[in-house]
C-alpha cells in the first residue's frame, strides 16, 4: 500500500518567495487552511501574486495584504471583490474556456500552485475532487505543487488525478468544504421565472445551469421532462433529484452520452457526499467543458445564465455594476455560442426585472463602465417574472418592444420614453 508522507504548513509554504506567481485552487476546493497560513507569512513576503478564479471561506480583502500580496483574479468572487477593486488587485477579462491558454502560453506563468486534494489511494493517486476546472492545467505548469489533503476531499471521476508523487510539498488537513445553499433566498418571483424557463426546456435537452436562488427554482420545476442531459461548467445540488429520478439520463447527449460532465461542484455537504467515487459523474477539464466546439455538438443545449442589467438593445452585462468589477465574464458566452449553435438550442439570460432596492434590470444605456459579457448579437432569449421573448432576428425597435414587456411595470413608461427618444418612432 502506498505510504504518503506529510509535512507542516509552515515548512511546506516555505517553497513560496517574494516575487513569485501562486495559483490558487477554487471554489468548494480553495484550500482555506492554507492560504490562511500563507497570510500569517505575509512579513517575509513581498508583492506574490496570488491569482485564481472564485475563492469560497477566506478574505482576501484587507488591506493590510497590500504590498505582500497581489490579489489577481480571473473571475471575482466575496473574497476578492473589495481587494480587486483596490489598489492591491486587478480583474483579467477571460473566457473560462480560455483560461489555460495564459498558463501553457506562459502569459501568466506559475511558479507556485496551491492545491486541495483527497488523499491518496493504494496506487498514491488524489483527487482534484470538487474543482477539476483550471486546476489541472495550473499543476500542469506550476514549477512547485503544495497540496492540502483532506479526508473530507471527495474523490470524483474524470480528470480529476495527481499522484502524491508529483506533490513537492503535503499537508494533512481535516476540515469541512466551504458550503454554498441559496434555498432561503428563494421567492416568488424565481418561480415565476423558473416557471418560464421550464416551459422552454424540451424533452432531451442538454442542461447547462448554474448556481443560486434562480436555478434551485428552475431545477424543481423539470420533474415531468424526459431523457435530460447534463454538460454543465458547474454542478450543484439541484441536479440530485433529476438524476436519481432518472429526469437526467443523459441518453441523448452526443458527448459522453450516459454521464453526467461538469468541471466543478459547489454546494453542500450532501452534493460532495453524493459525488464522492460516483462514477455517473465525470468532472474534467474546463478547456474542453467549456468549448463552444464541444458544446454544440449536444442536442437542443439549454443553457441558462443570469445578468445584472440588460439594455434595450440586448447588450447584456453580467460582471460588474458600472465599473465595480463584480463577479467576471466567466463561462457565460462559452454556453450561449455552444446552444446557439447546438440543433434546437436556447441561450437564455434570466433575471429579475429589478434589484432588490427596485431599480430596474432592464435599461435604456449601459451604466457607465459595465462590462459587456454577451453582445447584443449573441444574446437570444431573455426572461424575467414577466415572461419570455426571443431576440434573434429583432431589429432594435423590436428588441426594445419586447424588452419592455419583459420590464416591471413601474418602470415600463420611462423605458417607452427612452426608446421613443433613440428610435423616433
Amino acid at each position: 500500500m502506498f505510504q504518503p508522507t506529510y509535512t507542516s504548513a509552515e515548512e511546506a509554504l516555505q517553497l513560496i518567495q517574494s516575487n513569485q506567481r501562486v495559483f490558487l485552487h477554487g471554489s468548494a476546493a480553495t484550500p482555506v487552511f492554507l492560504i490562511e497560513k500563507l497570510i500569517q507569512q505575509k512579513e517575509r513576503l513581498q508583492q506574490v501574486e496570488l491569482i485564481s478564479i472564485s475563492l469560497y471561506g477566506v478574505d482576501l480583502n484587507d488591506p493590510s495584504l497590500a504590498g505582500h500580496f497581489y490579489i489577481n483574479s480571473m473571475f471575482v468572487s466575496d473574497s476578492t471583490r473589495i481587494a480587486v477593486n483596490s489598489s492591491y488587485g486587478d480583474y483579467i477579462p477571460v473566457l473560462l474556456s480560455e483560461i489555460h491558454q495564459l498558463f501553457t502560453q506562459n502569459i501568466l506563468p506559475i511558479d507556485v500552485a496551491i492545491l486541495h486534494v483527497s488523499p491518496p489511494d493504494v496506487h498514491g493517486y488524489c483527487s482534484l475532487g470538487t474543482s477539476v476546472d483550471i486546476a489541472v492545467v495550473a499543476m500542469k505548469q506550476a514549477k512547485k505543487i503544495i497540496a492540502q489533503v483532506n479526508p473530507n476531499m471527495p474523490r470524483v471521476h474524470g480528470d480529476a488525478f495527481i499522484h502524491f508523487d508529483q506533490l513537492d510539498a503535503a499537508v494533512w488537513v481535516e476540515d469541512a468544504l466551504p458550503e454554498i445553499s441559496y434555498l432561503a433566498k428563494k421567492n416568488q418571483i424565481h418561480d415565476q421565472i423558473g416557471n418560464h424557463i421550464a416551459a422552454l426546456v424540451e424533452d432531451g435537452a442538454t442542461l447547462q445551469i448554474g448556481i443560486g436562488a434562480l436555478p434551485d427554482s428552475i431545477l424543481p420545476k423539470l420533474s415531468q421532462h424526459k431523457n435530460l442531459g447534463l454538460h454543465t461548467e458547474m454542478f450543484s445540488d439541484g441536479a440530485i433529484p433529476l438524476i436519481e429520478s432518472g429526469v437526467i439520463n443523459n441518453s441523448l447527449k452526443k458527448v459522453i452520452p450516459g454521464y453526467c460532465v461538469t468541471s466543478f461542484l459547489l454546494g453542500t455537504k450532501k452534493l460532495y457526499d453524493y459525488v464522492h467515487d460516483n462514477p455517473l459523474i465525470k468532472a474534467l477539464e474546463i478547456s474542453f467543458v467549456n468549448d463552444p466546439r464541444i458544446i454544440s455538438k449536444n442536442p437542443k443545449v439549454t443553457a441558462i445564465n443570469s445578468a445584472i442589467e440588460i439594455d434595450l438593445t440586448g447588450q447584456v452585462c453580467a460582471d460588474s455594476i458600472g465599473m465595480y468589477q463584480y463577479s467576471g465574464i466567466g463561462g457565460q458566452m462559452d454556453f450561449m455560442r455552444g446552444a446557439a449553435l447546438s440543433e434546437k438550442g436556447k441561450p437564455i439570460i434570466a433575471l429579475t426585472s429589478t434589484t432588490s432596492k427596485g431599480i430596474s434590470r432592464i435599461v435604456p444605456f449601459l451604466q457607465t463602465g459595465a462590462g459587456v459579457v454577451t453582445s447584443r448579437g449573441h444574446v437570444h432569449w431573455v426572461v424575467t417574472e414577466y415572461g419570455a421573448v426571443n431576440l434573434f432576428g429583432k431589429n432594435m425597435e423590436q428588441r426594445a418592444e419586447a424588452l419592455i414587456q419583459l420590464a416591471h411595470p413601474s418602470h415600463r413608461e420611462q423605458l417607452e420614453k427612452s426608446a421613443y427618444e433613440r428610435f423616433k418612432k
